[in-house]
């Protein structure tokens, strides 16, 4: 039509008009995140008066999935660390709360609380319109970055690479803010594979244990008020602020990094789940194709297993100087145009489901795991024996975009083009999250426990005509927070990171990350995911295993929603974080408080479990 600009467009060409007509049924507004913002509405309420020259103003809430969406709440955008600290003494004097407000890619209700009404004496702190700065810093002991907390991961990895420097591993998205990847220990997937000499300042745990100094908003209580600090990693108590989940306000951090290392990533959909999840001495695990092999192969392995399909998408990503002579050289990240963006036929699908039809669910897992192959290896064998209703899907409008952008098996390039490949613009599903801590020989072993025990529960409520997924399993594998990384003397690793080490079991030294992904409204959801969560407490019970959950994503949860467990949020996860002896929970909850005996940094949901 002529008359639509690219305002009514998605980046990926569809318009919001066929993205939402696709969707009607089930009013599936989720299709549209990344392609357009909050809302802003006109005020409601009276405007609170800030310190200095700031001015609020009003804006709707929404997290990454849309599960989380407010009223229109006062917002504001510092122009300078100084004014977080005002703000602060401003909102302790006033009985307001801060809640620091980055790219809103987050699950869990760290910032806000759904359905938060406009009369609540919440201000958010917009960091990502001035808080952005990056430069180089000196005096550390070698390579280092420094970041304000409002600047972005993707603008973070494009700076450190114009310096010939990066990181190991890294979140996927490119949208998230540094600050709100540091809060909650954010994450890729490597642990250095067998014969690999890690790089100096190269660490294979969260992005938080490379912190080598911070910047933080605390109340002095000399001055009566609240100020800056920055706290040097060797400080006791940096560890409680490098993984805080929101519970504190950081303006600035100083991030170890290594020499940038170019990349190839492998792409394979031929090792069935049965071989590469396979238990550990059975003869499916025989043929060196187990997700352990690909890891001491690689260590950098990631799966991705849509419902009701048999072969997952197996990526490993590997150290290679030079561009092997096959691979496809990239020079920029988001490198998989067929996930990037939604096709239409998954769009049209998905409305579908949301409309009601949710026993399409293994058409649809059938068709995204068709359309990867596809765009990965350009193979249409699948197609040509696939029943007529998913070849009638594929259309040859549909193929000619999915091959238009060449075959993309076989990356090779800088690591920040490789190691990013989530847009705005994927498809946005809900997601559990857990960390196992275990052996690194105990790896195989605890991924086929897990993939068994979820293959057989989907299967029991697929009998009874229930189908509560619909997207897919992902699972990765990191080390554990090794303060050595940094290169500080003296520095502990961060109290409340999912990989903060076992002093009662030393001999944990990896991470296997378990996600499940499906559509936000999906019946049964929280059902199913309460069950696996209760397996995964009851099989990793600290024996052979341990578990703790994923910040980020979904947790404790009772058959009708998330974060709602009593006993997982008072017990269960605060025993994950303790150790005899030991620093941990308690000590990070206390030096929280410590600094911010008002709690402006905080939200109800965050008094509930932080204490």
């Amino acid at each position: 039509m002529a008359g639509q600009g690219a305002a009514e467009r998605g980046t990926d060409g569809l318009s919001r008009r066929r993205l939402l007509a696709a969707s009607a049924a089930g009013g599936a507004v989720w299709l549209l995140r990344g392609t357009v913002g909050p809302e802003s509405a006109e005020a409601v309420g009276t405007a609170p008066v800030l310190p200095g020259a700031l001015v609020p103003y009003q804006q709707v809430y929404e997290n990454w999935a849309g599960e989380i969406r407010t009223s229109p709440l006062w917002v504001c955008a510092p122009a300078a660390p100084q004014q977080v600290a005002d703000l602060a003494d401003w909102a302790a004097a006033n009985g307001w709360r801060l809640r620091a407000q980055g790219q809103r890619h987050g699950w869990a209700p760290f910032t806000v609380a759904a359905g938060t009404p406009s009369d609540t004496k919440v201000l958010l702190v917009d960091t990502t319109r001035s808080l952005t700065a990056l430069s180089l810093a000196s005096g550390f002991g070698g390579a280092a970055v420094r970041a304000q907390t409002g600047a972005s991961m993707e603008d973070l990895l494009a700076f450190l690479a114009g310096q010939g420097l990066g990181v190991a591993a890294c979140p996927a998205p490119g949208d998230l803010t540094v600050g709100g990847a540091l809060a909650i220990g954010g994450h890729g997937t490597a642990v250095p594979a067998v014969g690999e000499t890690p790089q100096p300042g190269q660490g294979f745990g969260s992005l938080s244990n490379q912190v080598l100094s911070l910047t933080a908003v605390v109340h002095d209580a000399g001055a009566g008020r609240y100020v800056l600090r920055t706290f040097d990693r060797s400080e006791a108590d940096a560890a409680a602020f490098l993984v805080h989940l929101g519970r504190a306000f950081l303006t600035e951090v100083v991030l170890r990094a290594a020499p940038d290392a170019n990349l190839r990533c492998l792409s394979r959909v031929d090792v069935p789940a049965t071989e590469l999840f396979a238990a550990p001495g059975s003869s499916a695990a025989a043929g060196g194709r187990t997700f352990a092999d690909f890891l001491a192969s690689t260590g950098r392995v990631e799966a991705i297993w849509f419902a009701f399909t048999d072969n997952p998408w197996l990526k490993t990503w590997q150290p290679t100087p030079g561009k092997p002579l096959f691979a496809h050289e990239v020079s920029a990240p988001y490198n998989y145009p067929f996930s990037d963006n939604i096709p239409q036929p998954v769009a049209d699908l998905a409305g579908q489901l949301i409309g009601g039809s949710w026993g399409l669910a293994p058409l649809f897992g059938q068709l995204q795991f068709l359309i990867t192959k596809i765009g990965l290896t350009g193979d249409l064998t699948d197609l040509l024996l696939a029943p007529g209703l998913l070849r009638s899907l594929l259309s040859g409008d549909t193929l000619t975009h999915l091959l238009a952008g060449g075959l993309r098996s076989d990356l090779w390039g800088a690591s920040r083009h490789l190691l990013q490949y989530v847009r705005p613009t994927t498809l946005r599903v809900t997601a559990n999250g857990y960390a196992i801590h275990c052996r690194r020989s105990d790896v195989q072993w605890a991924i086929s426990r897990f993939t068994t025990y979820y293959q057989q529960l989907l299967a029991a409520y697929q009998a009874r005509g229930e189908y509560p997924m619909n997207g897919a399993v992902e699972i990765r594998v990191t080390g554990l927070d090794d303060p050595a990384a940094c290169g500080v003397p003296g520095a502990r690793p961060p109290l409340l990171s999912a990989l903060r080490p076992h002093a009662d079991h030393p001999e944990w030294d990896t991470a296997v990350w378990l996600d499940i992904l499906t559509l936000p409204g999906t019946p049964g959801l929280h059902a199913f995911c309460r069950e696996i969560e209760q397996y995964l407490f009851g099989l990793f019970d600290g024996t052979r295993a341990g578990l703790r959950v994923e910040w980020s994503k979904g947790w404790a949860y009772t058959a009708d929603a998330a974060w709602a467990d009593p006993d997982v949020l008072g017990r269960t996860i605060p025993a994950s974080l303790r150790a005899p002896g030991a620093p941990g929970w308690d000590e990070a909850v206390a030096t929280l408080d410590g600094y911010d005996p008002a709690r402006v940094f905080g939200n109800p949901f965050l008094d509930t479990l932080l204490r």
